[in-house]
């Protein structure tokens, strides 16, 4: 059985961490940087993003944490040089995307490529418009060889551009700034193109057309917005700057029809907690060794009154049932961590899947899917019980079938991580691997195959013995060095500033906000409904 994260901090010093590196990512390339960009009268990519959504309005962003301490030996890439997240244009819910020209002038690193494709599923799957701020210089030449080529690389987006927009959802380009090389595909994919003066689309630049054919030509001739306009004709809107560019792309929004809501998903009217979402803090400790009611923090979650248990005397370390959030009606498939004590298994360990709770989460998930309620999943979560007793219970076979439900459902599944998400607990409670229309976590959340001291035993014991076959007996303070500092680099990769990194969670937020946060995903995945036929193929009874 995995063992928990030690120790990170108390909250009020954990969040100061957080909000900290959240601010300096915000200024992409830095104060310089986008000094610099001010100076060719352009907006940088988030004020862009401030311009263009409705006064008042939030932006929920996707991604923030992008690409965090990785390219460090080419200067790193905040955010991986690219905007992306939902706002509201005209009063309509849009996906945006906005290169960062202060991050190595938008190019793209290989996160670049991954958060942007995740950013057009997201796009895709609850049929969001999206728009494309373009302000890049391309693929990232130093690490062209893991961007390009590959089904899940650059060729991938205008691939996803010709799909989604043959889907009929909509996608409007606003090219702002360089558009170069194969990256000039993009906003010609698009069904509608906008250009603003001084702005750059072409296939390769003056210099490299001189050096490829030797043809001297100028900036504008080659590719600026006045000749294709007027001569090209591959733009459809030419604007003389970021601000009437922006006006005119609201403007354009305004053109499509209203949000969609699915009929089998049209809220109640919402009601507020019966806690207030700051009381999360004093109910969930940072220390993952210390246990909590789950049930409690639902009280946060929840419109006062709505939670159904589903059958809460069986399976007790997950807790199930029906509630509504926002007046949303939801199922909701949460880990126990605290004990708790059955007549037929005796004592079972919070943060534990048994097979009496495999079986539980499996029927009600199916039951959801039928009912079409949206599914949310809270995890914290230390894997599936192991041992004899469990085994002969059918341990294996109830996970299988918990797996089997969360892959077939055809209802939209949303994923807070808490606290741990270890082994296959990550996968039976819904992690990035099943789909998941929103994975986002809580900073004391932490993603890993085990924890990290049975980690650092394990991969010590297996450095120990190739040790030994070389002829060579460690000794104790070396043993001692070794096992620290595997235990280190096991730690700093379970951080789940690593996870969000890499992509593995759409961000990371912090308790407080998980109200308003499940809110705003609930009113995107709800727009349209999945009407295929709820099937499971063979499954494990």
């Amino acid at each position: 059985m995995p063992q928990v994260a030690p120790v990170v901090s108390d909250w009020k010093t954990l969040l100061s961490v957080y909000r900290q590196q959240r601010e300096e990512i915000s200024l992409g390339g830095g104060t310089k940087a986008n000094t610099r960009q001010h100076e060719k009268q352009r907006l940088t990519a988030r004020e862009r993003i401030a311009e263009l959504i409705d006064p008042g309005t939030r932006f929920f962003e996707t991604g923030h944490w992008a690409a965090w301490g990785l390219y460090s030996e080419w200067g790193g890439a905040p955010s991986a040089s690219v905007v992306c997240g939902i706002g509201q244009v005209a009063s309509r819910s849009c996906l945006i995307v906005a290169n960062d020209a202060t991050v190595k002038a938008g190019a793209f690193f290989p996160m670049t490529v991954k958060k942007v494709l995740r950013a057009q599923r997201i796009a895709f799957e609850n049929r969001l418009p999206l728009l494309y701020l373009v302000d890049s210089s391309g693929v990232f030449l130093p690490l062209q060889d893991e961007i390009f080529p590959d089904e899940d690389d650059f060729g991938r987006i205008f691939r996803n551009n010709a799909v989604i927009s043959a889907a009929g959802v909509p996608q409007i380009a606003a090219i702002m700034g360089n558009c170069v090389a194969g990256g000039g595909y993009l906003p010609v994919l698009c069904d509608k193109l906008l250009m603003t003066e001084g702005s750059g689309l072409y296939l390769a630049g003056p210099a490299l057309v001189k050096s490829a054919i030797g043809q001297e030509v100028s900036h504008e001739d080659l590719g600026g917005a006045h000749m294709h306009a007027t001569i090209s004709g591959t733009i459809d809107f030419r604007e003389p700057d970021d601000h009437a560019c922006l006006r005119r792309l609201r403007e354009l929004v305004r053109m499509l029809p209203p949000d969609p809501l699915a009929a089998c998903y049209q809220p109640e009217v919402p009601v507020a907690a019966a806690r207030p979402a700051t009381d999360l803090e004093q109910l969930v400790s940072t220390n993952p060794q210390q246990s909590y009611e789950i049930r409690e923090v639902l009280n946060c979650l929840l419109d006062a009154g709505s939670f159904q248990e589903y059958k809460p005397e069986y399976g007790r370390t997950l807790i199930c049932g029906y509630g509504r959030i926002g007046g949303f009606r939801v199922g909701i498939v949460s880990n126990q961590h605290h004990p708790e004590k059955t007549p037929t298994t005796g004592l079972q360990f919070g943060g534990v899947i048994y097979h009496d709770g495999a079986d539980k989460a499996a029927r009600f998930i199916l039951d959801c899917n039928q009912s079409w309620l949206p599914l949310i999943f809270l995890q914290d979560v230390n894997g599936f019980m192991v041992g004899r007793d469990s085994e002969q219970a059918g341990i294996i076979r109830a996970g299988a079938k918990l797996v089997n439900a969360i892959s077939n459902s055809r209802v939209p599944k949303l994923t807070v991580i808490l606290g741990g998400s270890y082994g296959a607990g990550n996968y039976a409670m819904c992690g990035k691997a099943f789909d998941p229309r929103f994975i986002v976590a809580w900073p004391t959340a932490h993603y890993a195959v085990m924890g990290a001291q049975q980690a650092a035993t394990t991969l010590l014991d297996i450095q120990l013995a190739a040790l030994k076959r070389s002829g060579r007996e460690p000794e104790a303070n070396e043993m001692q060095d070794l096992r620290n500092k595997v235990t280190a680099s096991y730690t700093e990769q379970t951080d789940i500033r690593h996870a969000a990194a890499r992509g593995w969670v759409d961000d990371i937020i912090e308790p407080a906000e998980s109200r308003e946060a499940l809110i705003t995903m609930l009113k995107i995945v709800t727009r349209t409904v999945d009407d295929r036929p709820l099937q499971t193929g063979v499954i494990q009874v």
